[in-house]
């Protein structure tokens, strides 16, 4: 049975796609003049074009603002730097400035933020580890500012750009790595439970163990935050344990500093008695004592994918790929060791 297009009136290229039996992005190298389609496909795409008399979406594109806004919840962490030079990277080889702001999870700064945007013009918006709400969502589309999350808190609306990593396999690496060197009992200490790569590092840490017939002990996960407070008072309650755990896996390098410190107070070494591993592959991480076994997690990648998306929608180009992960990668020092 033929595929129909849901609204003739109003064809996208998705629909176009979808009668056509081809990718979303084989219809767009179609509409930009790329030589990699096959002579069939693209006779076949613009017959359909011309059928459904497709017309490109009138450009929203408008004299530059030269800025680009970064949002965060917070700037207290050293990954936010990260992010921040990813963009900066973008901006500057395009010659735009751009503005950082923290709205500290707080509606009432979300608003002051917005208002002051309203003053003024922007190229596009940038929210790093925030829920954007429906409110917010919908005035950035009445004042026609491109949008893109980078690492969201929640699910986002469909036709918000995401740039995130691969948290879940990451979770899975790094527990397998404690595995295969002997450890049965590792603790976890987590991050924030409302952020999804937070609950993507535990789930990928419960995978690793359900794998090798083990189970999350519920006494060997710990709640954190991301911070340093948090992981040392994380691995602090672990080492309290009447058995212990011989590793802990922390879901950011930050709360393995923190659980570093917890092992030194107790009199412990990393990794003689206790293996650490982290998550974010910060640059501190490998000049600790001893360097630090982590996940590397893109952070400034993520910020440059995210700044080069919203510049595109900007230009009034359709983005082809709304949601992108960007892969993680096990980085060995030597905060673990084999098991003895």
């Amino acid at each position: 049975m033929p595929v129909t297009l849901d609204n003739p009136g109003r064809v996208t290229i998705t629909a176009i796609a979808r009668q056509a039996g081809v990718s979303v992005p084989t219809v767009s190298r179609v509409l930009n003049g790329r030589s990699d389609v096959s002579p069939s496909t693209r006779e076949r795409v613009e017959e359909l074009l011309r059928e459904h008399g497709y017309r490109r979406r009138a450009s929203r594109k408008r004299p530059s603002a030269g800025l680009i806004d970064l949002v965060f919840d917070d700037l207290d962490s050293p990954w936010a730097v990260e992010i921040i030079r990813g963009v900066e990277e973008v901006a500057h080889s395009t010659g735009i400035g751009t503005v950082v702001s923290a709205i500290h999870g707080q509606p009432a700064s979300a608003r002051q933020w917005l208002q002051n945007l309203r003053a003024r013009a922007t190229d596009g918006v940038i929210f790093v580890t925030s829920d954007v709400t429906p409110p917010l969502h919908a005035e950035l589309r009445r004042l026609a500012i491109p949008l893109a999350v980078i690492d969201p808190a929640g699910v986002p609306a469909l036709d918000v750009p995401t740039v995130g990593a691969t948290n879940w396999a990451g979770g899975l690496s790094a527990t397998q790595h404690l595995l295969s060197l002997g450890h049965r009992r590792i603790g976890f200490i987590a991050g924030p439970t409302r952020l999804l790569c937070s609950r993507a590092r535990l789930d990928g840490y419960g995978a690793a163990l359900a794998a090798a017939d083990l189970r999350i002990e519920p006494e060997l996960v710990q709640p954190g935050d991301f911070h340093h407070e948090s992981g040392c008072a994380g691995a602090d309650a672990l080492l309290a344990l009447e058995t212990p755990p011989t590793a802990i896996f922390a879901a950011s390098d930050q709360m393995a500093f923190g659980a570093f410190e917890a092992v030194r107070r107790r009199g412990l070494r990393v990794p003689d008695d206790v293996s650490v591993v982290g998550f974010d592959d910060l640059p501190e991480s490998r000049w600790t004592s001893p360097p630090l076994t982590t996940v590397r997690q893109p952070l400034t990648e993520m910020g440059l994918l995210a700044a080069r998306t919203v510049l595109r929608m900007a230009a009034g180009e359709e983005i082809e790929t709304p949601r992108v992960e960007l892969a993680t990668e096990l980085v060995v020092r030597h905060s673990t060791v084999a098991l003895t």
